[in-house]
């Protein structure tokens, strides 16, 4: 499975990869899913809002157990930021079959759409539609860096725009949703254990600044008379930087764009995108105000306008105490009964990224485990596992199955 998505959406020049939503790379891995779903006899379908399900036992009954994660990708991502979730799920199926373990739930396997958010700039689009956490008005009106629309893109990939929204009748028919993912950080990497359960998902969000100045020569315009939005925004970057540090907290700005973007121009508007976590909401509040302070004290000295749009906002997410415990629970139970597993309890950790895991919390009991990553890098062609880790990760997630659906 791993060798079959390796080529997927991989750019020769870089080594990462480009599989954003409703492109032919995202097809592309949406006919592997398919392809896995129905060699194993499993029951496959796309929900109304694009995400693929493969479903073992009866769809339409309660109490299913779910698990999977996303194939799409981060401009020049990884390889295993998403598609380790879902490969490992139908791995662990597998290992199901091996144990001759019988469920007594419905278990499925799914593949949520743009979970990334690389193209229109909302993450976990897919899974948000479905839990009522975006509107269909708001997601007709998202567009691409050139100008299509995701209805229109959408369309173009043969599904129905028109058709998308929530989804309460599908997830009130699911009981758990557990998804695996690689880590991303390093809390794993001195430790023996290879696996660990998430507790919670910092807040974090997306507002984008958009810094309004005067075009203008490059050549001849003295730097008295300029009005160059550039400055505003480069000295925003840096209070960032100082505001997330004083607070322990992150703050990113990871994408620009410059109009009219000439080398000999001054620019008209610069538009930045700032992405920011902290481990409460309290903290990641003040980290915002504080950027937002320093751009309009700096704006206003340089004589430019400034503008902040909230794109996007994720509370603190604590994931079921409940099923997190009973997981963490059984996996230490069956490393103790497997020679040669690490002792001691099983890790429990926070996590600063988003995952659909963390989306569906307000609805569905949701729980995470983490397999190691021995750099900590994610969201890069560096980001990577041991095969040895992975295989612990079907192991882990099998074993969790067996327990929640078997049973």
């Amino acid at each position: 499975m791993w060798r079959d998505l390796a080529g997927i959406g991989r750019d020769a020049s870089t080594g990462g990869y480009r599989r954003h939503a409703w492109t032919g790379a995202d097809e592309d891995c949406r006919q592997w899913f398919r392809a896995q779903a129905l060699s194993r006899g499993l029951d496959y379908e796309t929900d109304r809002n694009g995400n693929q399900w493969a479903w073992l036992g009866d769809r339409t009954a309660p109490d299913a157990v779910v698990t999977g994660s996303h194939l799409d990708s981060v401009p020049d991502g990884g390889a295993f930021d998403g598609p380790l979730g879902v490969v490992s799920s139908f791995a662990a199926l597998d290992e199901l079959h091996r144990r001759s373990a019988t469920p007594r739930r419905p278990l499925a396997v799914v593949n949520f759409g743009d979970e990334e958010g690389a193209r229109f700039g909302l993450a976990c689009t897919g899974s948000r539609l479905s839990a009522g956490q975006l509107t269909v008005d708001r997601a007709h009106r998202l567009r691409d860096a050139d100008g299509t629309t995701m209805a229109r893109a959408m369309e173009r990939a043969g599904h129905d725009p028109d058709a998308i929204g929530p989804d309460p009748e599908r997830l009130n028919r699911v009981g758990a949703f557990v998804e695996l993912h690689i880590e991303q950080g390093r809390a794993l990497a001195d430790t023996a254990h290879a696996v660990g359960v998430a507790s919670a998902i910092w807040p974090h969000g997306r507002w984008r600044f958009d810094f309004h100045g005067e075009a203008n020569h490059a050549g001849t315009t003295r730097l008295a008379d300029r009005r160059d939005p550039m400055l505003a925004y480069a000295q925003t970057v840096l209070a960032a930087r100082e505001q997330a540090a004083a607070a322990g907290a992150l703050a990113t700005f990871g994408k620009v764009a410059v109009d009219p973007g000439g080398v000999n121009a001054i620019a008209s508007r610069v538009r930045g995108w700032l992405d920011s976590r902290a481990p409460d909401e309290a903290t990641l509040a003040a980290v915002v105000e504080g950027v937002e302070r320093a751009a309009a004290a700096r704006a206003e000295a340089d004589g430019v306008k400034v503008d902040v749009t909230r794109e996007s906002f994720t509370p603190v997410v604590e994931f079921t105490h409940t099923l997190r415990d009973r997981i963490t629970g059984h996996l230490a139970q069956r490393l103790a009964s497997r020679p040669g597993s690490p002792s001691g309890p099983v890790p429990v950790l926070p996590t600063g990224a988003g995952h659909d895991a963390g989306i569906l919390s307000a609805l569905v009991p949701t729980a995470m485990l983490f397999v190691r990553n021995p750099t900590g890098v994610s969201h890069s062609p560096a980001e990577t596992a041991a095969e040895d880790d992975c295989l612990a990760g079907v192991t882990a997630l099998a074993d969790v199955l067996e327990d929640l659906a078997c049973s």
